[in-house]
């Protein structure tokens, strides 16, 4: 048996849709249905009911995933235990996160996450949202750090999975003062005159944040999409370059803001939504480090929301 079933299996049960799993797993949906026949067959059972849509488990299915999750769970512990370390790390956290989280923010918050631990180090994929969550919720990372917003919430079991409150940051319209400056654009756009726009890839989390605003304005905005990606770095030197307007968060805006790089397009609070930055474990996972790093963030974290209360 390939472990890397037991990977496919979990990916199929979070998002229970083939064709999405396969792409989660960058597979072809053909080779990924036959792993999950062949995994069905080696447990002999089926897991799968094809006969509704979305997929789901079967009885078996849903008793084998608590399985299945704790042989990944165990497996990328075994590698990670396995791994070469730089010397004096005792402890490997593992963290999942967007890009712009990964970039923004977590350099600069490490030092403090660390600053009473010396013995920890750390690990960081940087991903998508629903990647993100699906390593937590997989057991492949230690700690996920991600947006949310109560219109697109992040769905966790909150017996099994603690979060915290980082900070709040802004998703604000931004563009080049040359861009600016040019005039042959309106804001929000017009038949005549549309806005330029550089756009998130549907299915980022940014991408339904930014619809949000766009779906709530009070007039139709009118656009023509210059560009798009899942990156909000990549839109922001794309916005810099002068192509275009960006929504972007605070943590990839500001160094471009403050060096006059970029302008904010409007001061209406219309345009700009608010979201938090979260902290999520798993409270069954005693991989080590892990506990001492969430007690360090509950410390910093904890007694700011109760003094800003």
């Amino acid at each position: 048996m390939d472990t890397g079933w037991l990977q496919d299996f979990v990916t199929l049960a979070q998002v229970n849709n083939f064709t999405r799993a396969a792409e989660i797993r960058h597979s072809s949906q053909a080779a990924f249905s036959r792993r999950i026949r062949a995994l069905e067959a080696w447990v002999g059972a089926e897991l799968i009911d094809r006969s509704v849509f979305p997929t789901r488990l079967t009885e078996e299915g849903s008793r084998f995933l608590e399985h299945a999750l704790e042989i990944v769970r165990r497996v990328a512990d075994a590698r990670i235990d396995m791994a070469d370390r730089p010397s004096g790390y005792r402890s490997m956290i593992r963290i999942a996160a967007p890009h712009a989280l990964a970039t923004g923010m977590l350099p600069q918050w490490w030092h403090d996450w660390t600053q009473r631990l010396p013995a920890i180090g750390c690990t960081v994929n940087p991903v998508n949202v629903h990647d993100a969550v699906t390593s937590l919720v997989a057991g492949n990372a230690d700690l996920l750090v991600c947006f949310h917003n109560p219109q697109q919430p992040i769905h966790l079991d909150t017996a099994q999975y603690e979060r915290l409150t980082l900070c709040a940051q802004s998703l604000h319209p931004y563009a080049a003062p040359t861009l600016l400056a040019q005039r042959r654009w309106t804001f929000p756009g017009s038949t005549q005159r549309p806005m330029p726009v550089l756009a998130y890839s549907p299915g980022a989390y940014l991408a339904r944040m930014t619809d949000l605003i766009l779906d709530n304005a009070p007039q139709p905005p009118v656009m023509e999409r210059q560009a798009e990606s899942d990156m909000a770095d990549v839109l922001r030197e794309m916005a810099i370059a002068g192509h275009g307007i960006a929504w972007l968060p605070d943590c990839v805006a500001q160094r471009a803001l403050d060096a006059g790089l970029l302008v904010s397009i409007s001061e209406e609070p219309r345009w700009t939504l608010r979201l938090s930055v979260m902290a999520y474990r798993d409270t069954t996972n005693d991989r080590p480090g892990v506990g001492r790093l969430w007690n360090r963030l509950r410390s910093l974290y904890e007694s700011t929301a109760s003094h800003s209360a």
